[in-house]
Parts: C-alpha cells; structure tokens; sequence
C-alpha cells in the first residue's frame, strides 16, 4: 500500500474460511484497542450463527464487532451498501480514537474497502430483477453466467459462477445503463494508511481444519439452525440460503438428499470456496503481508502491527 504518513490507520487481516482468523483477530485487537469490523459477507444475517462460524457473545464482548447481525435472511445488501457501511464503521471508530480492524474473507468486501471501488450506483430494477432470477433458476447459476460473460467478459474477476444474485445484479446494472459492468467499476483509495496482514496454511492442513469445523459445526446444532430458519418461513431460494451448507442442508430437510449426501456437499463446495479465496487474495501480493498459521502466530503480528503504528504519525491510540 502506498505510504500515507498523515492518514488515520487501518488494519486489516484476511485469509482463506477455517484458517483461524477469528481467534487471531481477537488476539491482536485487544492489545491494540482496536474494533472488528467484518469483511464476511455471510456475517450479516440474523439467525444464521452456528454455519457461518459467527463470533459468539463472548468473543462479541471481548472486542466490538461492527457489521454482523445486520439484516434478516430474507433481505439482501448490495456491496455498494456494504461499501458505505463499512466506511461509516471505520470513521465512527477513528473518531473515538480507536484502530478500525477489517476482518474477513469476502475478496470483494475487502477489496472494494481497501481499494475505494466506486461501485455502480444503480437503482434496483424488480421487475427485471424477477425476470433475470427466474431464469437463472430455469438454466442455472453457471449457465446464466456463461450468458453474463458474453455481454462483458472483463466481469469474469468481478462474480462467481454460482453466485445467483451477483450475477443477476450484473446483468441487471448492464442491461439499465447499455454498459459493461466491469467499465462502471472504478477505483478512488481511501483516505487511509493501510497495513494488510494474511494468515495462511498448507492447503491440506486447511482442508483438515474445514472437515473438523463442518463436524464441530453439525454437532453444534447446525442442522436444528437450518430447520429453524426454514419453519420461520426463509425458503431455499434466498440468496442467503443458498450459502454453503444452509442450502445442501436444507435439501436434506426437504427430503432432496441424504445426509451423507449433503455433508459431502458441503465439504466440496468448502473446498471449492477456498480456493476461490485464493484468488481474491494472493500469497504472491506484495500488499499483503503473510504470516503462517501457529500457535504463536498473534504475538509475531502484534510486534509486526505495533512496529508499523509507531511509524505512523499524527495518529494516537486512546485506551
């Protein structure tokens, strides 16, 4: 990140789902004074704890946490809101005199704070957003993107295959402007200093974390959330729903699969998730500083983090 001596700081960790980023936020957030604000976009749902490895009210006590629990499965927050919340979080933090944290794993979250996307600012279109939905259910997710990158083949970085709502809320910007999603998407940096750390594993220790979280997670009462979530009326259509694991559960529940079907699922599309991360963020990025996982991996970055504020001036943290 370029050097920005008399802007206000801004720390932020990222790295692949299980690798171990809650624990060490909380590790390095306390030392430091600082607030968590998340980067996950599966965090923003109410109700949906025990699946999306949600920090628990104690570790929520421990150090605040903006931008969880902020909608109901039901709704839908477009990365421009989320983009605009997540600099409120940062300035209300600054303002107290405190470190704003951003903490999390959604490429596109991090990235549209950390860069200063200007996200389109195009108003939603339902009608044509019911058109677009219903036929990516009629052709499906992967076949709709196929259709979507033929209309604008740079937004191939931009969404994921599978993800219905992205790709429909691309289509729907392209299809009410005449332009390519991708060229309406520019950059303006924030005013921010901004230290990046990453914390890593080998991919086949990850992978053994993931099967161990997905059991813990089961046994935890992950299946009963599922159940609950669907008796309070929030059908496996929501995009909320379709995340990892809700929707392979909810199939199970609605009799669609077995369950060692839908356990298997989950592990596949985990797997396919992180390397996904991977693209979003790179071992190879020199802007981000890469720690690998271990027992006394918080300590290295705290002495690392804390060294890197000393360097920054006109900013003073209060305890």
């Amino acid at each position: 990140m370029p050097e920005r001596r008399h802007h206000p700081p801004l720390l932020v960790l990222v790295g692949p789902t299980a690798v171990g980023k809650t624990e060490v936020s909380l590790q390095l957030a306390e030392p430091l004074n600082a607030e968590i604000v998340s980067a996950d976009s599966r965090l923003l749902y109410r109700g949906m704890d025990i699946g999306t490895a949600k920090p628990t009210p104690e570790e929520r006590r421990r150090v605040p946490h903006h931008l969880i629990d902020v909608v109901d499965p039901d709704e839908t927050w477009s990365l421009a809101q989320y983009q605009d919340a997540a600099y409120r979080a940062i300035e209300d933090i600054l303002s107290r005199g405190r470190l704003p944290f951003l903490v999390g794993g959604t490429g596109q979250y991090v990235w549209a704070v950390v860069e200063g996307w200007q996200v389109p600012r195009v108003p939603p279109n339902p009608r044509l957003r019911e058109v677009l939905e219903r036929w990516g259910r009629e052709i499906g997710p992967e076949a709709l993107y196929e259709k979507l990158l033929l209309l604008d083949p740079g937004v191939a970085g931009l969404v994921q295959p599978r993800n219905l709502r992205r790709i429909v809320r691309a289509l729907e910007v392209i299809f009410t402007t005449g332009r390519p999603f991708s060229q309406q998407r520019t950059k303006s940096p924030p005013p921010y200093r901004i230290l990046m750390l990453g914390l890593y594993r080998p991919r086949e220790e990850l992978y053994r974390r993931i099967d161990q979280r997905i059991e813990a997670m089961l046994q935890a009462g992950w299946l009963e959330e599922v159940k609950r979530l669907l008796e309070q009326g929030y059908g496996p259509d929501l995009p909320a729903m379709s995340g990892i694991g809700y929707a392979e559960l909810a199939a199970y529940l609605l009799g669609r699969m077995s369950f060692e079907e839908a356990v298997a699922q989950i592990r596949r599309r985990t797997r396919q998730f992180v390397r996904r991360q991977a693209n979003w963020f790179r071992l190879s990025d020199p802007r981000i500083h890469w720690f690998r996982a271990h027992p006394g991996v918080a300590d290295e970055m705290l002495a690392f983090v804390q060294d890197w504020l000393r360097s920054t001036t006109g900013f003073s943290l209060r305890s």
